[in-house]
């Protein structure tokens, strides 16, 4: 069967808003309150925390979907960075993408899944059991991101309804019922051996891996019927949603177990919420609807992640690029999926040996990606002087200080995990990250000199 050489152009508005809040919400809105308590330790200040974290994502969303809605392509955040800061940049994001950001977090997602998995069904929960769900669980969202862009858009609008069922109750029931636990959100204090700036910045810090993937609805753009109208929409008014969310979901958590149980920052926190809310059932039933959120935030990376050196590849920028720009007969990526899953599985196969994988890949993640990020908020200024004509159905509101405040709160996120005191879980990860992106270099003159020499 011939191969067809170009995406189809079959999904629209509501895909790709639930590609935002199915990548988004998925196991930080469960897993991140507790850390994020215990580096707060008040009820005002915690809160504070996640709504500053959504206002830094608001404004990157806003400041990151003027070049969404001008530069519809599939590729996303590699064709902005390629128009502002040239093409080793460019390769340099989709490298780092390729093999670490988008694999890494399909594996850590996917740990997340075995685990809850195994608690469901009163399984034993060791690294070996844990692994094998976590593969089964990975392969299985990469065969169905091969059927088609349709198949995959459509899991993640099903998930993303599903997982906000249980949400929606702990919010409703856990702000409404009587006898919650009382406290006060003002004033705004902190713990005595921490000042207010080094807890917002160390509380902001864990918030950002529950709000990280907004912008990768972009990769999708190629596939949509109208980018330029609907990829902006969905990407704004999915992170004032998602903001919203964590807000009050937070609220319920606080109401229902008090911030000193909160701050012991225990994995099954969900359990026991709903179990205080709802009783045994409850807790069962909110262990399902984590198991569907964090497989619809699996299948948000899987889809928009095997799409990455898909793109590169397009423009011979990428190892055995021949391999990865070839789509199936249903315009999929299939060699990139296989890349990226096998990746994955590697990396979960690392992790049953360390009990520090986890939040080492995590934290090395944010880092790298947060560098990234600032440059997409930064080529905004970039292209509005550089190419004043380009066409821009979309422009980023109150401009240029919705973008300042995107760059400041990128900038802020990557100068307090270099000056954090957790040598170990900070600086070590970022270098690290900084290390394997910088690897790309070679490979980039490489293939520069081989295939785009004059």
């Amino acid at each position: 069967m011939e191969q067809k050489n170009e995406m189809q152009r079959s999904l629209g508005f509501f895909p790709a808003l639930t590609t935002v809040m199915g990548t988004v919400i998925g196991a930080g809105v469960f897993f991140k309150a507790g850390p994020v308590a215990s580096l707060t330790g008040q009820p005002g200040l915690h809160i504070l925390v996640w709504i500053l974290g959504g206002v830094i994502t608001i404004c990157g969303g806003l400041t990151a979907a003027e070049l969404t809605a001008a530069i519809p392509e599939t590729g996303g955040m590699i064709r902005y960075i390629q128009r502002g800061f040239g093409k080793r940049w460019a390769f340099l994001l989709g490298w780092a993408q390729s093999i670490i950001y988008f694999p890494a977090n399909i594996a850590a997602l996917s740990v997340v899944f075995g685990t809850q998995f195994l608690n469901l069904f009163g399984i034993t929960i060791n690294p070996y059991n844990v692994v094998i769900v976590a593969i089964i669980a990975a392969i299985s969202v990469t065969c169905l991101n091969f059927i088609s862009s349709k198949v995959s858009g459509g899991l993640q609008s099903v998930t993303t309804i599903i997982k906000l069922i249980p949400i929606a109750l702990i919010i409703i029931v856990g702000l409404m019922r009587p006898g919650g636990v009382e406290f006060q959100l003002l004033p705004i204090t902190t713990n005595e051996n921490m000042s207010l700036a080094s807890a917002i910045g160390a509380g902001l810090l864990a918030t950002m891996f529950a709000y990280d993937g907004w912008i990768y609805a972009g990769n999708i753009a190629g596939e949509m019927k109208n980018p330029a109208k609907d990829l902006p929409r969905a990407i704004i008014i999915g992170i004032i949603a998602i903001m919203s969310v964590y807000v009050l979901v937070n609220l319920a958590y606080i109401r229902t177990l008090g911030m000193p149980q909160l701050m012991q920052t225990d994995p099954n926190l969900p359990a026991l919420v709903a179990d205080k809310i709802f009783g045994g059932l409850g807790g069962k039933l909110i262990t399902i609807g984590i198991l569907v959120s964090v497989y619809g935030s699996m299948n948000g990376y899987t889809m928009t992640g095997m799409r990455v050196s898909y793109a590169l590849a397009e423009d011979k920028a990428f190892p055995f690029w021949q391999q990865f720009k070839k789509l199936s007969a249903g315009g999929i990526p299939v060699n990139s999926g296989i890349m990226q899953v096998s990746i994955a599985a590697l990396m979960l196969c690392v992790t049953m040996f360390s009990s520090d994988a986890f939040d080492f890949l995590t934290n090395m993640l944010i880092f790298v990606i947060w560098i990234f990020y600032t440059m997409v908020f930064i080529t905004v200024f970039i292209l509005r002087k550089r190419e004043p004509d380009l066409p821009r159905p979309y422009k980023v509101p109150l401009f240029p200080i919705i973008p300042i405040i995107a760059i400041a709160g990128g900038l802020f996120i990557l100068i307090m995990t270099l000056l954090s005191s957790d040598y170990m879980n900070n600086q070590l990860p970022a270098l690290v990250g900084v290390g394997f992106t910088l690897l790309g270099l070679p490979i980039y003159s490489y293939l520069m000199k081989k295939y785009h020499a004059k």
